[in-house]
């Protein structure tokens, strides 16, 4: 028998990332015809910015074209808008390809990084790629990043930590008397990742714009994406911001061409749709307010949450409520793991796909207190 090439014992060993269902293989699956509605990966209902969708169709005719590798007009115009240098912008294939980035390129075999235990399951992911060691630190009781047990998790081996602001897949956040707590503490040596891939939709005002520690010279990086209020989930666009020095490190291991043409179009007319990511965000609080009250209502378990998402905790096994509300035309997010057993997340969706998925949830919670 032919014997495979050698792998790894880390790489053998690591968590696979599964990504939630798409409507089209749920409709293959169980043969529904009906309308299915997804509200498992956190995406814009309202669908792309209109301006993006259009400036793609523009640029379709240059598609046998390689992508500008360094992204310069999309990066420019990140600069302009956020009054940083363009030196210190970094475009990724979505955010998902710079926490890559940054794992490959700040740690060795054995280094460490430290993330929260209820946090973006791609940190552990990322450092498992380069046999990093995760260091996972246990959340609060409210499923909040506790800082001060990530702050004396760092030892020696740390050259890194993830925070997820607001975090996913909890919708809590970090404030910026914690934040500013936190970096006082962490060593010069240590690159703290600040993923804001849901800033848009946040309300409160105590929530750090973490932009303004990269501003200060503080050591940190700061991630955003066209993913979620701009409705470009399927193009695959983030950003980052640091100093000079962490992006002159991050292209030395980028990959060419590593965001496509119709990517950085759609980007740069996405920067100039205020008025639609305006218009999704005042649909979110909206919606968001409407699934808080009518979960309270029903009693059901639920974390508070500032993003465009909410984790439930319905009161019996995730697993077959999972199967039982896709049969149901409604696909959420099975979730597990220390602290998350029988939960799921569930994306904020228009007013009628909400109250779909409130009256599947109130059918079969009904079935079992009979």
């Amino acid at each position: 028998m032919l014997r495979g090439p050698e792998i790894p014992d880390y790489v053998r060993g690591m968590m696979v990332y599964v990504p939630g269902k798409p409507i089209e293989e749920v409709r293959r699956e169980l043969g529904i015809k009906d309308e299915i509605i997804k509200l498992a990966s956190n995406e814009n209902p309202l669908g792309p910015s209109p301006l993006a969708l259009e400036a793609m169709r523009r640029a379709l005719p240059e598609l046998h074209r390689y992508p500008d590798g360094g992204g310069f007009y999309l990066r420019k115009a990140i600069a302009e808008r956020f009054k940083l240098g363009m030196e210190r912008v970094i475009l990724g294939n979505g955010s998902t390809d710079i926490i890559e980035m940054i794992a490959r390129a700040h740690l060795a075999d054995g280094d460490e990084a430290v993330f929260s235990q209820q946090s973006f399951v791609m940190y552990p992911i990322a450092v498992a790629s380069v046999n990093g060691r995760g260091v996972a630190v246990p959340a609060t009781a409210d499923r909040r990043h506790d800082l001060d047990a990530m702050a004396a998790a760092i030892g020696p081996k740390t050259k890194l930590v993830y925070i997820a602001n607001p975090s996913n897949p909890t919708g809590t956040y970090v404030t910026r008397t914690e934040m500013d707590r936190f970096l006082d503490r962490i060593p010069e040596n240590v690159l703290v990742a600040v993923d804001e891939a849901y800033h848009e939709y946040v309300e409160p005002g105590d929530y750090p714009d973490c932009l303004d520690d990269v501003r200060a010279g503080r050591n940190v990086i700061v991630l955003r994406t066209f993913s979620k209020i701009y409705g470009l989930a399927g193009i695959r666009a983030g950003y980052a911001f640091a100093s000079e020095e962490t992006i002159a490190n991050l292209n030395q291991i980028r990959s060419p061409f590593n965001i496509s043409h119709l990517a950085q179009v759609a980007g740069l007319a996405a920067l100039e749709d205020e008025p639609w990511a305006a218009r999704c965000r005042a649909q979110n609080i909206a919606e968001l307010a409407f699934l808080h009250a009518e979960l309270g209502r029903r009693k059901i378990a639920h974390t508070p949450s500032v993003a465009n998402f909410i984790l439930i905790e319905p009161g019996r096994d995730i697993q077959p409520l999972f199967l039982d509300l896709q049969k149901r035309g409604v696909i959420i997010r099975p979730m597990g793991g220390p602290g998350l057993a029988n939960c799921a997340r569930v994306t904020v969706g228009t007013r009628a796909e909400n109250i779909r998925l409130l009256q599947a949830l109130d059918d079969l919670l009904a079935a079992d207190r009979k």
